[in-house]
């Protein structure tokens, strides 16, 4: 069995696009005779229904829907190895900036909504300035999407990793940090111990569909022991991190929240660690994959420019000072 033509897979990924076979055919610039003759030849020659089709729609199969994703990244391979010989000519003093042009192409993006909006966008702004040629699709939220079925080529993760299956490369190392504003501090009182959390508002919010009702912390001292763990309660959730950032800053309660994403809060003094001696639930950040077989360049240098922008020095939030704020504000 075998593709015998690169119009085949073209054919199978507008399929998928436009939910038909019309659609497909004015992509291709051929009829729909010509495009229906062609997915049935590709069908009958790989011995499998890859579409259902009806009078007014098609849908891929599950076998169709594997074989889309494949074809999607061979032709995006193509596309930018194409556009990388149209750049072999370049004189050498334009190198970098042909092997910048040479990025070509479509990446989407998943990531949950507080670190794009106060880590990412940045970073992200970096790379397009730099590869106007790639075109960037982001999509912002805390649900989980299936890297394969949500046609997602990079999602930016949070915590371990459930799936072993999945293609992954750490970004970020750090924990989850109980924060809260100054204003809240100042009228509600300092918890010293996380046992001290009962009576106070606990801002939670949803990871991975399910609400957070229990805080773990770890002596800092001693952060790989077993964890002391809360319930917590409070007046208000959601199911978006960035509201509950949000929240916390307008001084509605105290928040459990990864460094990296109130990091920019801490160092201005908007928020501040509640508990300094404490450390809660290890949060590396991933970069997942669907496969590492068919990875555009446009792809790698992404990861790499991320990885580059995290690793940058950050303002740590140090125990010393969080007891001096919270001895000013008791």
């Amino acid at each position: 069995m075998e593709i015998e033509n690169i119009q085949e897979l073209r054919l199978l990924v507008e399929c998928a696009r436009g939910g038909s076979l019309s659609a497909a055919a004015r992509e291709l610039q051929i009829t729909p005779a010509a495009a229906s003759a062609l997915l049935k030849r590709l069908e009958a020659r790989l011995g499998v229904r890859l579409a259902e089709r009806s009078t007014r729609a098609l849908r891929l199969t599950p076998a169709g829907e594997q074989l889309r994703d494949y074809a999607q990244r061979v032709l995006e391979l193509l596309e930018e190895g194409v556009a990388q010989l149209s750049e072999g000519g370049a004189a050498p003093g334009r190198a970098g900036a042909a092997a910048a042009a040479s990025l070509r192409g479509r990446i989407r993006v998943s990531a949950s909504s507080d670190l794009t909006r106060r880590v990412l966008l940045p970073l992200l702004d970096e790379f397009l300035a730099r590869h106007p040629g790639v075109e960037l699709q982001l999509q912002v939220g805390d649900s989980l999407l299936d890297v394969v079925r949500d046609q997602v080529d990079l999602a930016l993760r949070y915590g371990e990793l459930a799936d072993s299956a999945l293609v992954a490369r750490q970004l970020w190392s750090g924990r989850r940090l109980l924060v809260a504003s100054p204003d809240y501090l100042r009228r509600r009182g300092w918890p010293r111990h996380p046992q001290a959390l009962d009576g106070h508002e606990c801002i939670r919010f949803k990871i991975g569909n399910r609400l957070e009702r229990d805080w773990a912390f770890w002596p800092r001292a001693a952060p790989q022991g077993a964890p002391l763990v809360v319930a917590v309660q409070g007046q208000r959730s959601a199911d978006d991190g960035g509201i509950a950032h949000q929240w916390a800053l307008e001084g509605r309660g105290l928040t459990y929240k990864s460094e990296l994403d109130v990091r920019d809060s801490l160092a201005s003094g908007a928020l501040v660690e509640v508990l300094p001696d404490w450390v809660g639930r290890p949060m590396p950040l991933h970069a997942v994959l669907p496969s590492q077989r068919f990875l555009p360049l446009r792809l790698r240098a992404l990861v790499d420019h991320l990885a580059q922008g995290l690793a940058a020095p950050a303002v740590s939030p140090q125990p010393d000072s969080g007891r001096s704020r919270g001895t000013r504000a008791r």
